[in-house]
């Protein structure tokens, strides 16, 4: 598929990240050398006018239209001081070994082509503005092989970039939705390296409300029981949830508090005991927290969701056909769908200052690298 791209089409981003291309002398992943290559191709790029550069300072709005989804927002700079202080709020725990990694290729290939998903809480200055600024024909407009439909309108009128400012300078914080990496490697390459300039200062990002979001159950396969028998298993999970065997045609939770099972070829519905959940904590309350603590850890003997082989993750848009796929075709035993986390517990989370649990989330839009480039240099 990523040949097929790369023969048919000359002028396509992907050229850049995968230099080597048909090339003999490969380099490792995440190497200075490939690292290098990718600063050359982009060089390259550049000079035969593949890009096109904005003249003068500008924001994107850009629409993301797929058969089930809409998204609308703005692109822009995210202030990095910002993340410094707070106003940048996480979710996530990010590894020191790939923040490294990445602060040396942004030092190294000079340019940043993938946004930072930000969200913030609805506010119908911005959501005005949006709606004026894309009611005309896009600048830019086409469909991938996808089905999905890009449309992006330039925003480079003084008056207009003004406004996108103003608007945005009434927000008191936004939120990662995705990108926690990507973003904690541009501080840092902001503050060790790039001299904290004021192009350094700012991290490519797409900005859209938490109405606009769509946040996607993320779902959990294990590969055994732990030695347990069906009826044991099961006679074990009614120590803290109440077990109820389901005929439903779609057995998806349809609330927070109801987590799906898929086990033997039938489907049952659990329903954590009350006195296990503390309303009061943003992540002791969550349904991925519940089934860890009150399951997974204690019956099918998994304390690691991160390294523990024996345990995989299926996100939601392959829906809960996924789940009963993997456990009917023999990878899987057993598999759990969770109801989706909802934007108001990851803002409570973060404005906590806690950390989601593994594997909570499969967040949407998903951006595509090249369709707008933030140079470094």
């Amino acid at each position: 598929m990523l040949s097929a791209k790369l023969l048919g089409n000359p002028y396509t981003f992907l050229h850049i990240i995968n230099p080597e291309f048909h090339k003999e002398d490969k380099t490792k992943p995440n190497s200075i050398g490939r690292f290098l290559k990718v600063r050359q191709k982009f060089v390259e790029f550049f000079e035969n006018d593949i890009f096109m550069q904005e003249e003068s300072e500008a924001f994107y709005v850009y629409k993301q239209s797929t058969p089930f989804h809409q998204f609308l927002g703005f692109i822009g700079g995210a202030d990095l001081t910002e993340y410094e202080n707070g106003k940048i709020k996480k979710h996530e725990e990010t590894l020191t070994a790939r923040e490294k990694t990445f602060t040396q290729y942004l030092d190294i290939v000079k340019f940043n082509a993938e946004p930072v998903l930000l969200f913030h809480k609805d506010n119908s200055d911005i959501e005005k503005l949006l709606i004026k600024l894309s009611s005309k024909r896009p600048e830019y407009e086409y469909t991938t092989t996808d089905e999905v439909k890009h449309e992006l309108w330039v925003v480079k009128k003084p008056a207009q970039v003004e406004k996108v400012k103003e608007v945005f300078g009434t927000l008191n914080e936004t939120y990662i939705a995705d990108g926690h990496h990507r973003c904690a490697s541009s501080y840092r390459y902001y503050k060790d390296i790039g001299g904290q300039s004021t192009a350094n200062q700012h991290a490519l990002a797409y900005f859209i409300s938490e109405s606009r979001l769509n946040i996607m159950d993320f779902n959990r396969v294990v590969s055994d029981l732990n030695g347990h028998s069906i009826e044991s298993f099961i006679e074990a999970i009614k120590k803290n949830f109440k077990v109820t065997k389901s005929r439903k045609k779609s057995p998806s939770p349809t609330k927070a508090g109801e987590i799906s099972m898929y086990l033997d070829q039938s489907w049952y519905l659990l329903n954590p005991n009350e006195e296990n959940i503390d309303h009061n904590h943003p992540v002791e309350s969550l349904d991925t927290r519940l089934l860890t603590r009150f399951l997974l850890e204690p019956i099918l003997d998994i304390h690691d969701l991160k390294t523990d082989e024996r345990i995989s993750f299926i996100s939601g848009d392959r829906g809960i056909k996924g789940l009963k796929k993997a456990v009917d075709k023999g990878s899987a035993m057993v598999a759990f769908g969770l109801f989706p986390v909802s934007p108001k517990q990851l803002i409570d989370v973060a404005d906590a200052n806690l950390i989601m649990p593994p594997k909570s989330t499969w967040i949407e839009p998903k951006l595509r690298s090249g369709l707008t480039i933030y140079p470094l240099d």
